[in-house]
């Protein structure tokens, strides 16, 4: 109802982007417990090899299914693209579409991500979507959150819940957004874009939705536009699991913790090990 202002111009489904690389086959033999989709620019090479050497590891959480991609747009004038290539030869958990990798393009970039979870892996119980700066302690997600869940594994979805915000009109802030790209004052609920949870069966509900609410260019805020449509209350999680800023590290306050903010690569492998090491 709040949306009529913002709604005159169709928006170009998400549909019109293709897949340059991808990987329709992941989920062919497996309905995984678990997707990762992590957002991720070409030059965060150092970022991505230590996701996979920590907490992105497919086999980091004994007996869960985990399956895990980072999602990239292209880069101007076709640069990263021979090395980004080898690099999803070698791993094979890359998706690129062929819109432009910027900041404003985030909302495009995981619109990708849950229409690839739509399209080849709609059986996943979970997705969770992050950013390549953030440490996700997936064991605790997993143990804590999901397992002990004879949860809704349909129309769930959780993270640092964001309630009762306003559009910020400043032009200095990161977060500014224009009257024209968004007329009306207030925010519906929506979750951090640094890490947020839900059930495989949204994935295709946002993306459905997406293509009757116009675009806004802040990813998270856009995806609580998307559960609003679909009549999806977010649930706020039991504790402060999700953290948009950096936790200051030591095992056990990140053993009690889902996500962190604003970690160098480094850091992903050193907290990780940490961790295994100071289990109990």
């Amino acid at each position: 109802e709040n949306e009529k202002s913002g709604n005159k111009t169709t928006p170009t489904p998400t549909q019109s982007f293709t897949f340059i690389i991808n990987e329709e086959d992941k989920c062919k033999d497996k309905t995984p417990f678990l997707v990762l989709l992590i957002s991720t620019t070409a030059a965060e090479l150092q970022h991505r090899d230590a996701i996979r050497r920590s907490w992105g590891n497919e086999a980091a959480v004994p007996g869960a299914d985990v399956v895990r991609l980072f999602m990239l747009g292209t880069e101007p004038k076709g640069a990263n693209g021979d090395t980004l290539l080898r690099e999803s030869e070698q791993y094979h958990d890359i998706i690129q579409q062929d819109f432009l990798d910027t900041y404003n393009n985030l909302t495009l970039k995981t619109l990708m991500g849950m229409s690839w979870v739509a399209s080849y892996c709609s059986g996943t119980r979970f997705a969770m979507k992050t950013d390549s700066d953030v440490f996700v302690n997936t064991m605790h997600l997993i143990e804590k959150l999901l397992r002990p869940l004879p949860a809704p594994t349909q129309n769930y979805f959780t993270g640092h819940l964001m309630k009762g915000h306003s559009p910020i009109r400043d032009k200095a802030s990161k977060w500014y957004i224009s009257e024209e790209e968004f007329p009306d004052n207030s925010y519906h609920p929506f979750c951090s874009g640094t890490g947020y949870v839900f059930s495989g069966d949204l994935a295709a509900k946002i993306v459905n939705a997406s293509l009757m609410i116009k675009r806004i260019h802040l990813e998270d805020v856009y995806v609580g536009f998307c559960l609003n449509a679909n009549g999806v209350e977010i649930v706020p999680p039991p504790y402060s699991l999700f953290n948009i800023h950096k936790v200051p590290f030591s095992p056990c306050a990140y053993n009690q913790i889902i996500t962190s903010h604003n970690i160098e690569p480094h850091e992903h492998i050193l907290y990780w090990e940490t961790l295994q090491e100071k289990k109990h």
